[in-house]
């Protein structure tokens, strides 16, 4: 891809691993399918669950990219909290 024109890490942490773990999960078949110009790579750390965004498209393609991860690990933290 190149050097990403933008950059972002996310990072929270969750309940425990299993959790953590199942996060990002959730959101890997979206990271697998990311268009050309676009990276996005989610993996639990312990107890993190983190994000890294890379973009060379527009700032607004960015921007999008992490407002629509940050809801896919909320509603999946939200739901995980309910089971």
């Amino acid at each position: 891809m190149g050097k990403a024109r933008f950059k972002a890490t996310i990072r929270f942490e969750a309940k425990n691993f299993r959790v953590a773990k199942a996060i990002a999960l959730s959101v890997t078949p979206d990271n697998l399918t990311a268009p050309k110009g676009l990276k996005v790579k989610t993996m639990a750390v312990g107890r993190m669950v983190v994000s890294t965004v890379e973009c060379n498209k527009s700032f607004e393609t960015f921007l999008s990219t992490i407002n629509d991860l940050i809801v896919c690990l909320q509603a999946t933290e939200k739901s995980l909290r309910v089971v």
